[in-house]
């Protein structure tokens, strides 16, 4: 049930929802002064959260600053790699990577350069209306591909989100006796409800490893900080959805 609620929460607080919402109602009223208001307000809300300055913004102040571990030396016993990162094509059986693939990705020169001893991914299948579409399986079938030996890799196919990743794994992690130190690599957006999801599921020696920042260098252009940009409400979506997302796992208790 949780599962499924925190889908439908997610579509409720997205930006464009309410955007649609209030243009929809504008044109419903019969009230010409509060038709006006509303459809100032929603081209105002468009306007903000397809603004690149200010959305850029929201995801410095929330996305964590972490050490540079690629200029370390310290060696962990594994990475633990969050899921999310593609869509599975069943007819091909392969995994096709999307925005989030960085995790794996920057995960691998790690292991090549001897920092990790062990590739542990966790994901199954996030999607209500494609349970069989388990990452986990098809991150295995990638990592044999390119030469990663099966010794070298912990895979959970199971989990559905952050919570199920963290208390699926923990359950692989202690059968194999493995204790770290780990690296928790996800996108910097996620990481904080990721961090603290995984040290409440009991978690004691793991460190953050960000991947794909969404915030990068302050920018003062023209174009960045006035024209609309409609990728800046795509990612503003991810963000909310996570501020949604946190909040509920608090909540709940799992964070």
């Amino acid at each position: 049930m949780f599962f499924f609620l925190s889908k439908l929460i997610g579509f409720v607080f997205s930006p464009i929802v309410w955007i649609v919402a209030l243009l929809l109602y504008s044109f419903k009223t019969k009230i010409e002064t509060r038709a006006r208001k509303l459809r100032i307000t929603a081209l105002s809300a468009l306007y903000l959260c397809c603004n690149s300055f200010f959305v850029d913004e929201c995801f410095r102040l929330w996305e964590p600053v972490t050490p540079d571990y690629d200029l370390m030396t310290t060696k962990y016993q594994g990475a633990i790699v969050l899921g999310g990162i593609g869509d599975i094509d069943l007819r091909l059986e392969k995994i096709n990577f999307g925005y989030s693939g960085d995790r794996l990705f920057q995960t691998l020169p790690l292991y090549h350069k001897g920092r990790i001893q062990k590739i542990i991914f966790t994901g199954g299948s996030g999607s209500i209306e494609f349970p069989e579409k388990k990452e986990g399986i098809y991150v295995k079938k990638y990592l044999r591909d390119i030469g990663i030996a099966d010794s070298a890799m912990v895979i959970e196919k199971q989990s559905r989100n952050t919570y199920e990743n963290a208390v699926f794994t923990k359950k692989i992690l202690d059968s194999l006796h493995l204790e770290g130190p780990f690296l928790l690599v996800t996108s910097g957006y996620h990481m904080p409800r990721s961090m603290a999801i995984f040290k409440k599921a009991g978690y004691k020696n793991i460190y953050p490893y960000v991947t794909n920042r969404s915030s990068g260098i302050r920018r003062f252009t023209f174009d960045h900080l006035f024209i609309p940009n409609p990728g800046s409400m795509f990612a503003l979506d991810f963000l909310i959805h996570e501020w949604v997302g946190f909040a509920i796992y608090k909540l709940k208790g799992y964070a």
